[in-house]
């Protein structure tokens, strides 16, 4: 934060990581079947991500 006196200890490559899987985590949660859970069983669930991450993954953005 800007008004801090003196500033925390982090580790930048480590946030930098998890600021991309937030943002992983929030395009995923862009399709209504992944953000609902509809499917009944784990493996349908599951499947559902893979496929969602596959298509967000070669689709430009």
């Amino acid at each position: 934060m800007e008004n801090r006196k003196a500033p925390l200890p982090h580790d930048m490559a480590l946030y930098s990581n998890r600021s991309k899987i937030e943002n992983i985590f929030g395009k995923l949660k862009d399709w209504r079947r992944i953000h609902t859970r509809s499917d009944r069983c784990a493996e349908a669930f599951i499947s559902a991500i893979c496929i969602a991450a596959t298509v967000i993954f070669w689709l430009p953005q």
